[in-house]
Formats: structure tokens, sequence, C-alpha cells
């Protein structure tokens, strides 16, 4: 899947975007009530984002809706961005709703590809322009898809991993695997980058395969108890690759009753405040760092150009294997982030010092360098 996937930087792709979306005239419209429109002048066109969750990760609530919302307001664009919590009938349901209420644009962060392909076709029918925010939906018809290179994330992941077991000094480590969920394409993604990195050291016999397993619908709770039963049976587990911020921390709650937390190294992804405080403790060997913002300022712009009747144009494409077609695409790069790192998410605004250097992190944060 990696194949034909070309990476842009953020410039790059905000510059592509930004120019697409600016010219058209904005004509006056009033915002409904309480749908989190903005009340200014706005262009003509209404966008609809459907966001899957508020449980495996915070930055959908936290990070996504935040920059979407500004920069719908920026253009004064009437917008409406509902949270679909893991409900697959709501999220048609909302679909529906958005579509009749006028949106001519929908955005969506699918669920998994059933669910996202039958609302994409559906608002594809009635004349809607779609983007795939984040997460590609296969076998879809999203007219564009706004991501990060995520084959890239996990190789980030597979590599910090490698290097934080020679920093340990590991000899012939049994490494655990704590995948994302089966459903989404993205933890397929990841998983062909971290097991790029992982798979020859298994081959040479330089790591141990230990425990491989998928964690549905990225629940933290399951990944607990998955994680509990591979250290029951594996008790010599040295490093466990967790696809993200959240399954990392469950790993990591496991590993602290054992008192072997800070000895098995554990990664993660999307620089959560967790994540990056587990970092500066010594919990966690590092994570990805997604720079959200980026994204979404990418994926408005698409969205205001489409909403205003333009047809922008994108720099690459991603292969949708089961639709069989190349997808209009916008891939943002990751960066790797480990302790001594952690100041470069503070100095880009993802988290405030307020937020991470919290009582016993303040010593940690003035180690790391931040300020």
């Amino acid at each position: 899947m990696r194949k034909g996937i070309l990476s842009l930087t953020a410039a790059a792709a905000a510059m592509t975007l930004g120019l697409a979306a600016c010219g058209g005239e904005s004509g006056d419209t009033t915002a409904a009530p309480g749908d989190g429109s903005s009340t200014q002048a706005a262009a003509p066109g209404k966008v609809g984002v459907i966001l899957p969750d508020s449980k495996s990760s915070d930055r959908w609530e936290t990070a996504d809706r935040k920059y979407l919302e500004e920069a719908f307001k920026a253009a004064g664009v009437q917008y409406d961005i509902q949270n679909a919590q893991n409900d697959k009938n709501a999220f048609q349901t909302i679909a529906d709703q958005m579509i009749t209420s006028g949106a001519n644009v929908l955005m969506i962060v699918n669920l998994d590809s059933g669910t996202g392909k039958a609302v994409l076709d559906k608002a594809q029918a009635q004349g809607v322009a779609t983007i795939d925010y984040d997460r590609l939906t296969l076998g879809g018809s999203a007219s564009y898809y706004v991501s990060f290179d995520n084959t890239k994330v996990g190789q980030l992941q597979g590599e910090g991993l490698a290097k934080c077991l020679t920093d340990m000094k590991a000899d012939k480590p049994i490494v655990a695997e704590l995948n994302g969920s089966p459903t989404d394409n993205n933890a397929t993604l990841f998983k062909n980058g971290y097991d790029g990195v992982l798979q020859p050291k298994y081959d040479s016999g330089e790591y141990v395969k230990g425990p491989d397993q998928s964690v549905p619908d990225w629940d933290n709770a399951q990944a607990g108890t998955i994680f509990e039963q591979m250290l029951t049976e594996q008790p010599k587990i040295a490093g466990v690759l967790a696809a993200n911020d959240g399954l990392g921390n469950a790993a990591i709650t496991v590993l602290k009753k054992q008192k072997l937390n800070g000895k098995v190294p554990v990664t993660g992804q999307d620089a959560t405040v967790q994540g990056l405080q587990n970092i500066l403790a010594g919990d966690q060997c590092m994570t990805v760092y997604k720079a959200i913002k980026k994204e979404a300022d990418a994926a408005a712009a698409l969205a205001i150009a489409l909403a205003k009747g333009e047809k922008p144009t994108a720099s690459t494409t991603v292969k949708d294997p089961e639709g069989n077609r190349d997808v209009p695409a916008v891939l943002l790069d990751p960066q790797a982030i480990y302790f001594d790192n952690v100041k470069d998410v503070v100095t880009d605004g993802f988290v405030t010092k307020d937020e991470l250097c919290t009582g016993d992190f303040a010593a940690k944060c003035t180690e790391a360098g931040i300020s």
C-alpha cells in the first residue's frame, strides 16, 4: 500500500490547497441556531464534518474540532461538526441530517470502510462533494483524502522501538505488538510501516517475535486486558509496539502493576498530553507527533473551495486497492518524539506547558528544556 504514496511537506500542502481555496465571492448567510455555524458573511454552501469518537483518542475533540472550526469561521463558511461516538447507526443518521440540512460538502473520519462507503456513496449520488479525513475509506468514493503518511508513522514507531531497545542494550528482546483496530485502514498502514522495520530483525534472530494482536475499535480498556493476557503468557516481553498513546498507556498501566514500567520500552502515537507525560516519566519510549492543525487546515481549505463550487487540485494520489482507483490526496509528514524533543510539540502549540508540566512533571519539563 506504500506504492504510489508520495509524502508532501506541510508547507507545500498548505500552499497548494491555500491557493486552490482562494477566490470566489462570499454571500450573506445566516447560521442555524445551535449548529456551531459561523454567523459571519459566508460563502455559498455548507460543510458537514463527522468525527469518529472521543474515546479512542483525545485529538478528535481537543484538536481536530477546534482547528476545523477556526478555519471555517475564518473563511466565513457555514459548518456543522458532529461526533458519531463510535456508533455506526448514528454515523449514518448524522450524514443524512447534514445532507438534508443543506451541506454540499461532507468530510468524514470513517468508523470502518463499510459504513464509510455507504455514507460517501449516498452523498455522491446526491451531488455532495466528499473528503476522507485522516482515514481512507477502502472501496469508497471520496473525492479527496487528507491525512499523514501513515506508513511512515509506523516506520517511525518501529525505528523508535529499535532505538530504545538498543539504548537499553536488550539482547534478543521479545517484542509484543499491540495494533490498532482491524477495521481502520490507518492501523493496517501503521503495521505495514513498523513490521517493515521489525520483521527483518525477527528473521535475523536479533529480536524474537512475541504476541501480536489488534485492539477492536482502538478501545483502551480492551487493550489493557489484551496486554495483561500477553504478559501472562509471555512474562519476558522486553518491548511493546503500541500503535497509539492510548494503547501504550494501557500497556504501561499493566507494566506498572508488575513494576516493569520504564524497564520495557513502549511506543505510541498522537503526542497526547498523557503520552508526552509518560515519556517525561520514562515509562514510554516515544510517540509520533502529527501536526493536526496542518492536517485540519489542509482539509478545511479543500472543503471551503468545494463549498464555493471550485474544483481544487491535490498534487499526489493514494491507491485504494479495494476500489482500484487513485484518490487525489494530501499527505503530511509525521515526526518522532523522544524525551529530548518533547519541547517541539509545545513549541508548535499542540499542547501547552500548563497542560503538560503539572505536579511532578514540572521538574521533568525543566530537564527536557521546556520553558
